[in-house]
């Protein structure tokens, strides 16, 4: 099967067909850093990176380039608050996203611009826009005629007659005298305020505007085409949209062949933000101690661009589904190495297995129906682990070995692509001479059965192959 992605700009699956061969080039936009992330901000930032991952194991080379909003109102505020500067909040909450984000597997961009070193190519942009007809100067500020660009709401669907002014939420006071031509313009350079960090340019002192800092980076870092747009479902108007009608008013050329989207995070229906104050950083969740890795299996196992409901209850069932899956993960080190003689270095897959993860995940990213497999081979595994740990011997599977071996590393290099690891401090050696129930030691695991697994393992000695565990 053909990777197809939903494209938000034509609301519907389209084949997948990069500017390049075997090239993709990326943009996700990042966070703006003024505090912690929260949750919201991990499920934008796992569903992207395993997306990433997944191009990267169909052999694509993807470029894929994340920014960061360092000059914003809300970075301003939290400067005041603490009486320091714009630079050091923006520093500090740069440096724990890269802490909150290493916690949680998710692989670093192939680079990270900066809206504050983007400058040039910002002011450049603006430039280009007032000489087209698309921007005008007001008093130190300029801003884009909206109404200019004839295509402007293809993206969100909306109509400008329909629209709400302001509707980016950046806005955080009204001008007793609007500078604006137009309710609907918006700010590409504002003027200097008292206080406040600027940049020298022929409108005056001044700095940008949220919307024109992503166009210029995107075009920056590159070019005027790229192959994927991405971003969270809140972002698409009217962030995505200004962009589209800054950059494309100046190349006449589409800006992103598709617009990626994921859902929000919700909590009791209502999207995490904080603004609403119903969020939970990303620190305070793995600090409890939760699993990074059940983390990641909550965010994946919900379809990337619906919205999931965070509660206590989710997060303990995503913990459990890793603990499943951790154990397949182990088994060959716990049990293949020291008990089967396999040895470290192996590269045999279940092709058939492999294919049917790829042919799953290619409808739109379908990381749910991939993860369903993972768990087919993880439970198998695990069958076979219940085996040695209450009879003590490897041959009484009956499982051949070279089955499980194959089995093992195809589940390893298909979670993988998720992001899913089990790690362990040191190679994991088996004790040779398990006993035949109650409490087993593997290296320095140990496995307890429950009542009902002694249960089910009497069941299964009839029929080792047809038998699940759950």
């Amino acid at each position: 099967m053909t990777l197809t992605l939903y494209n938000t700009l034509t609301h519907r699956k389209e084949l997948f067909k990069p500017l390049e061969p075997n090239q993709v080039r990326m943009y996700y936009c990042g966070v703006t850093v003024y505090d912690y992330c929260h949750l919201g901000h991990a499920r934008a930032c796992i569903v992207w990176d395993v997306v990433r991952r997944y191009l990267q194991s169909l052999g694509y080379d993807v470029r894929y380039v994340q920014n960061f909003t360092d000059i914003d109102d809300k970075i301003l505020t939290r400067a005041r608050q603490e009486g320091s500067s714009m630079e050091s909040v923006a520093e500090r909450y740069i440096q724990a996203y890269f802490e909150d984000m290493a916690r949680l597997n998710i692989q670093e961009a192939s680079e990270y611009p900066r809206a504050t070193h983007t400058m040039d190519g910002i002011k450049r942009l603006i430039h280009e826009l007032e000489n087209k007809g698309y921007a005008y100067p007001e008093a130190g500020d300029v801003y884009y005629a909206v109404r200019q660009f004839k295509e402007y709401g293809k993206l969100s669907k909306r109509k400008l007659e329909g629209l709400q002014a302001g509707a980016s939420g950046r806005v955080t006071s009204v001008d007793p005298e609007p500078k604006k031509k137009d309710p609907f313009d918006f700010a590409l350079w504002k003027a200097a305020k008292p206080g406040e960090p600027a940049w020298e340019s022929s409108w005056g002192a001044g700095r940008p505007g949220w919307h024109i800092e992503c166009s210029a980076m995107v075009r920056d870092r590159l070019g005027d085409t790229i192959d994927i747009h991405a971003g969270g479902a809140d972002l698409i108007f009217p962030h995505h949209e200004n962009e589209i009608a800054q950059s494309e008013a100046v190349t006449g050329k589409p800006l992103a062949n598709y617009w990626l989207h994921n859902g929000m995070v919700t909590v009791e229906g209502e999207k995490m933000s904080k603004s609403l104050g119903n969020f939970i950083t990303i620190r305070e969740l793995l600090d409890r101690p939760t699993d990074p890795m059940a983390v990641r299996l909550f965010v994946l196992m919900a379809q990337y661009r619906t919205p999931i409901d965070f509660s206590d209850e989710a997060i303990a069932s995503a913990t459990n589904g890793w603990h499943t899956l951790k154990e397949g993960l182990l088994f060959g080190y716990q049990y293949g190495v020291p008990l089967l003689g396999w040895t470290e270095n192996g590269n045999d897959l279940d092709i058939h297995t492999v294919q049917r993860f790829q042919s799953t995940v290619d409808d739109d990213f379908n990381f749910p129906g991939g993860i369903a497999i993972l768990f087919e081979l993880a439970k198998e595994l695990r069958r076979e682990r219940n085996i040695f740990v209450h009879q003590g011997k490897a041959e009484m599977t009956e499982t051949p070995s070279q089955h499980l071996e194959r089995q093992w590393r195809t589940l390893v290099n298909l979670a993988q692509i998720l992001g899913l690891e089990a790690n362990f401090e040191e190679p994991v050696v088996a004790s040779a001479n398990l006993q035949a129930s109650g409490a087993k030691t593997v290296g320095e695991l140990k496995v307890t059965p429950s009542d009902a697994e002694i249960e089910a393992l009497i069941q299964q000695r009839g029929n080792a192959r047809s038998q699940e565990f759950c």
